[in-house]
């Protein structure tokens, strides 16, 4: 089918350590899986939630489709996401540890043309963790530059 629609979000690895990733289907309407297809989704303020032994992802924005009429989608509902059992109460019990959360990493259009959305189980990060991280990159950087101007 040849989709490359891989929507990122690209702050999550900033914020949170990611402990698991599983990929979920994502329930959605007619006019939602055309406005993702043309890849006008966006994961930035978007969060995991159990509600009734399901999980939900709220917050995740996507745009209402050009075409559609009256009967358009709303933009930022909240939409089930897809699990076997077993996977919602491994879940569940690693959410109710402290300082676990489980948050949506990329959104993604299969083979089969089913939209996907990878989830992780994350922990956040604290200041001195983001702190750490920008000398790694600036050291990395480093590194490179002085092997590029060495050749």
């Amino acid at each position: 089918m040849g989709n490359s629609i891989k929507i990122k979000n690209k702050r999550i690895s900033w914020e949170y350590f990611l402990i698991e990733k599983i990929v979920a289907g994502i329930v959605l309407t007619g006019t939602e899986i055309k406005s993702i297809r043309q890849g006008k989704a966006n994961l930035a303020d978007s969060f995991c939630v159990f509600d009734g032994g399901e999980l939900f992802v709220r917050g995740m924005h996507i745009a209402e489709y050009t075409y559609g009429t009256y009967n358009n989608h709303v933009t930022k509902r909240d939409r089930k996401l897809l699990l076997t059992a077993r996977e919602l109460k491994k879940l569940h019990i690693k959410v109710k540890e402290k300082g676990m959360t489980i948050v949506p990493v990329v959104l993604f259009i299969n083979e089969k043309g089913l939209a996907k959305l990878e989830i992780a189980l994350a922990k956040g990060k604290h200041f001195y963790d983001k702190r750490e991280n920008l000398k790694e990159k600036d050291s990395k950087r480093e590194i490179d530059r002085h092997l590029k101007h060495n050749r």
